[in-house]
């Protein structure tokens, strides 16, 4: 499975994925229609931290807890292999899974689904940009970062390259003891 993997090091808190997200996700292609009149809503945060801006979005966690307490399906995976999607139409507002998402991720908005009367909420989150990939483009943020700070690959793409960069720095650490020696 895919995920979108940041580097908060190289982030400069441009919000240029939260504004691809949101247009990407809206009913239109015209960027002051989507946020000002349909107020379009990212799927994908900044939050600073330490000095560091962090753009954070759904992990589509293995064992999902917001998929676990939604009492009305809305929630779902299609296999193991996939993101967890939201069905809206099937979403209750109940907003359970707002509050056990440990990312802080899924936000409870108006709803823009056809056939509103005005006043439903659902929640969104990030799909992974699904639409986009099924047509072989990149997520919406990930397309859009200046500075790649943002990056969709594989779980265990992932982790050997967590891997080689702590290797690397262990590598300096040791190189650095030795020339203080």
């Amino acid at each position: 499975m895919k995920r979108i993997v940041a580097d908060p090091t190289k982030c400069m808190a441009c919000r240029a994925c939260e504004l691809a997200c949101a247009l990407a996700h809206a009913d239109t292609d015209d960027f002051i229609e989507a946020i000002y009149e349909q107020r379009a809503k990212p799927r994908i945060y900044i939050e600073s931290a330490g000095g560091l801006a962090v753009p954070l979005q759904c992990r589509h966690c293995e064992d999902a807890p917001c998929v676990r307490v939604c009492p009305s399906g809305a929630l779902l995976r299609l296999s193991q292999n996939e993101p967890v999607q939201v069905d809206q139409e099937r979403c209750i507002g109940c907003a359970f899974c707002v509050e056990v998402c440990p990312f802080g991720v899924i936000m409870l908005r108006e709803c823009s689904a056809e056939g509103n009367s005005g006043g439903k909420k659902a929640v969104i989150k990030c799909d992974l940009c699904a639409a986009r990939q099924a047509k072989g483009l990149q997520p919406a943020c990930v397309a859009a970062c200046p500075v790649g700070a943002l990056a969709l690959e594989e779980i265990e793409q992932g982790a050997k390259r967590i891997r080689a960069t702590a290797a690397r720095a262990i590598v300096g650490d040791m190189t650095q003891t030795e020339d203080q020696s």
